[in-house]
């Protein structure tokens, strides 16, 4: 395996090489079986992540050093730890995003279930279709209704879905988000005319509704207040029991109360790269954490 990855720029012609790797029928797989599949389908199974000795870098910055974790399925496992300490890039390794930077590369192996999602036979759009992401601000598509925005990744995804099916998807996905009960008389409407706490939902209706099994959150509750932001920790607490659920939040409170696993990352000093701390269940990083470093965090000594 190449220890050392360049940025690997990607085409939307990929070849056959690449759908026929163990990760991409994988996945090919997993969208037939979870078809037609409602919100309640708690049996579900989820992902493991398995992160081993993974380096990230800007260029020449060494931004993360070393980090080994397991992140396991149906599960919230919150990072968290000071900013610039690397959680965010962190979490964008998870599902390649992090290549997209220009000069962005990766040592080391992030696992799906065992597949090194960075293999070079690996199609990093069918890992990003698998492993979803939302955002810290609420991001729907301004030109779009609401239906549109939930259905804009069955576009991209499955040619030649019918309307009746992707009316059927775009109502799972809403219930599923609980937000049906909301936009159900609007459909037609702009998705940027619903509230911030509506619209974070909405977005992440949108990426269930290509039937991720893995849904990465990068503060989605820093700028809602606090009625919404807990609607999304209800709604995180639900989706748990169908997807593995990683989240970046600055909010120790929300950390406590969303989370099952806690990984706290930190930096040694200003131009060093942040590294994982440690990682254990939430209970006990909040109130006997194995570190010292860790209880001064979550206590509000420092950060």
């Amino acid at each position: 395996m190449d220890s050392d990855r360049r940025e690997m720029p990607e085409t939307a012609d990929q070849t056959s090489d690449n759908r026929s790797s163990a990760l991409a029928t994988d996945l090919a797989k997993t969208a037939e079986e979870s078809k037609g599949r409602g919100p309640e389908g708690i049996d579900r199974k989820a992902k493991r992540f398995t992160v081993e000795n993974v380096n990230l870098f800007y260029g020449d910055f060494h931004a993360v050093s070393d980090v080994n974790m397991r992140i396991e399925p149906n599960q919230v496992t919150a990072l968290i730890g000071s900013s610039g300490c690397g959680k965010t890039t962190v979490l964008r390794s998870l599902n390649r995003m992090h290549e997209l930077t220009p000069g962005a590369r990766v040592q080391g192996e992030v696992k799906l279930d065992g597949e090194d999602i960075y293999g070079s036979s690996v199609d990093p759009v069918e890992v990003r279709r698998l492993v979803g992401m939302v955002f810290q601000a609420p991001n729907p598509f301004p030109t779009m209704s609401v239906a549109e925005n939930v259905a804009a990744g069955l576009t991209l995804n499955r040619r030649g879905i019918s309307k009746s099916e992707k009316a059927d998807v775009v109502e799972r996905s809403l219930r599923g988000a609980h937000l049906w009960d909301e936009v159900k008389d609007r459909l037609d409407k702009p998705g940027s005319g619903l509230s911030g706490g509506q619209q974070q939902r909405l977005c992440i209706a949108r990426a269930i509704a290509v039937e991720p099994e893995v849904l990465l959150m990068d503060e989605p509750c820093s700028a809602l207040d606090p009625v919404a932001t807990l609607a999304v920790e209800d709604l995180i607490e639900d989706l748990k029991g169908r997807y593995t659920i990683v989240i970046v939040t600055h909010n120790m409170q929300q950390a406590a109360r969303a989370s099952d696993v806690t990984a706290f990352f930190n930096l040694e000093g200003p131009g060093r790269p942040g590294h994982l701390v440690e990682m254990d269940a939430t209970d006990k990083m909040f109130t006997t954490p194995s570190k010292k470093e860790t209880e001064d965090y979550v206590s509000g000594r420092f950060g």
